[in-house]
């Protein structure tokens, strides 16, 4: 098992940036892929990004390209969600969530092994 807990989360003016980190423990961090999603009211939860188990590889879907940065730190077992210029549509509860292996791309929620109980993010307008 792997338990994971987000933290960071907020209340922010559009603008903002808040940054948000998930801590790992359980099993060995670089196994497992990493990602953060979130779920908006009333919407299915989305995949924002991912990162390979050494960190060289990342993913962003197209609506935080230049705005959202994942990095993960192996030695301290955390992957952490750098959220700069943020807009009301992103307010949602994000989660944490680890893949074992390294197929970090996939941006299915089904695929991915473990999550964090999410941590809320208000952006006010």
């Amino acid at each position: 098992q792997v338990q994971l807990v987000e933290s960071g989360g907020g209340l922010v003016q559009a603008g903002g940036s808040l940054r948000l980190s998930c801590a790992a423990s359980g099993r060995t961090f670089s196994d497992y892929a990493m990602a953060w999603f979130r779920q908006a009211p009333g919407k299915e939860r989305e995949f924002i990004a991912s990162i390979s188990r050494g960190g060289a590889l990342t993913k962003h879907v197209d609506s935080v390209k230049g705005r959202f940065t994942i990095s993960r730190d192996n030695a301290k077992n955390t992957v952490s969600l750098q959220m700069n210029t943020l807009k009301t549509e992103d307010t949602a509860v994000y989660y944490c969530a680890a893949l074992y292996g390294n197929s970090y791309s996939t941006s299915s929620s089904r695929e991915w092994d473990y999550w964090g109980q999410g941590t809320q993010v208000t952006v006010s307008s």
